[in-house]
C-alpha cells in the first residue's frame, strides 16, 4: 500500500493464496500502479493477466479485478511476491532498497497442497534456491513488465505455458 506522507517505505500487498493453491506465482514488489490500485499487476502493459489467462484459459483481462482472483485460485494458482517492504523511488526492481522478504513459510501454512512456484522475473527469482528447499518445483520465468521488453510477448507466454503444462495446473 501507499505509506502516509514522510513515509518512505513502501508495504507490499497481501497474498491471494488459500488451501487449494497449488502453484504460487511469486513477483518481486508492487509496481506504483499496483500499489495506488492495490491490485496486484494494475499497470495496464504488464502482461501479467493476458499471459496467465492465456494459460489458464479463461478470459482474465475481460473480468473485474475479484472475478480475476476467484477464477486463479479456482486453478489452484495463488499470487504474492518475495518482497513485503521497501523503498524504491518509481516502479523498476533495480531501484529496490532496504527491502524486507515476506515470510515465505507462511506460504507452506497457507497453501499446504503447494507443488510448484513460478517467480515473475530475475528479481523474485533470488529466492528460488530457498524456495526450491521445500522440495517443490521452481522456474524463474520471464518478468510480464513493461519494463522488460527484451524479449517478445510470445516468447514470454511460452515459457509460461511450458510450465504451467509441466504442473498440470490448467
Amino acid at each position: 500500500m501507499v505509506p502516509p506522507p514522510g513515509d518512505r517505505r513502501l508495504r507490499g500487498l497481501p497474498p491471494v493464496i488459500d488451501g487449494g493453491v497449488t502453484t504460487l506465482v511469486l513477483g518481486s514488489f508492487p509496481g506504483v500502479a499496483s500499489l495506488t490500485a492495490a491490485r496486484y499487476y494494475a499497470h495496464p502493459r504488464n502482461q501479467f493477466w493476458p499471459i496467465l489467462g492465456a494459460v489458464l484459459d479463461e478470459p482474465l483481462v475481460a473480468l473485474d479485478y475479484a472475478a480475476r482472483l476467484a477464477r486463479v485460485l479456482a486453478h489452484g494458482v495463488g499470487i504474492w511476491d518475495v518482497y513485503d517492504s521497501c523503498i524504491r523511488p518509481g516502479s523498476l526492481d533495480g531501484a529496490i532498497v532496504e527491502a524486507s522478504v515476506n515470510d515465505l513459510q507462511r506460504v507452506r501454512r497457507l497453501a499446504p497442497r503447494l507443488r510448484a512456484v513460478a517467480f515473475n522475473g530475475r528479481t523474485a527469482g533470488r529466492c528460488e534456491r530457498e524456495v526450491r528447499a521445500w522440495g517443490v518445483a521452481t522456474a524463474v520465468l520471464p518478468s510480464t513488465s513493461p519494463a522488460f521488453a527484451g524479449m517478445p510477448a510470445a516468447e514470454k507466454l511460452a515459457a509460461w505455458r511450458a510450465f504451467f503444462a509441466t504442473r498440470h495446473v490448467v
